[in-house]
C-alpha cells in the first residue's frame, strides 16, 4: 500500500498523525505528511484509520 497526502487540501487538523503516528508525522506548521510512501503491511490499519479520519479527504490510499 502507498499513501498520498494532498498538501493543498490538508488544513492541519492533525487527526492523521495523532491516530496513525506510524504512517504520518507533523511538519513545523502542524500539517501532516507521510513518513514513507510505501506502508509496511503492519501499518495498513493505521494508514486506513488516519485516512478515514481526515475531514478534507486529503489522504489517498493506493493498493499495490
Amino acid at each position: 500500500m502507498k499513501v498520498h497526502l494532498d498538501r493543498e487540501r490538508c488544513q492541519g487538523h492533525g487527526r492523521c498523525y495523532v491516530l496513525a503516528s506510524s504512517v504520518f508525522e507533523s511538519d513545523d506548521d502542524g500539517y501532516g505528511f507521510v513518513i514513507s510512501g510505501a506502508v509496511p503491511d503492519d501499518f495498513h490499519d493505521a494508514a486506513r484509520k488516519g485516512a478515514g479520519n481526515c475531514p478534507e479527504d486529503a489522504i489517498t490510499l493506493i493498493r499495490d
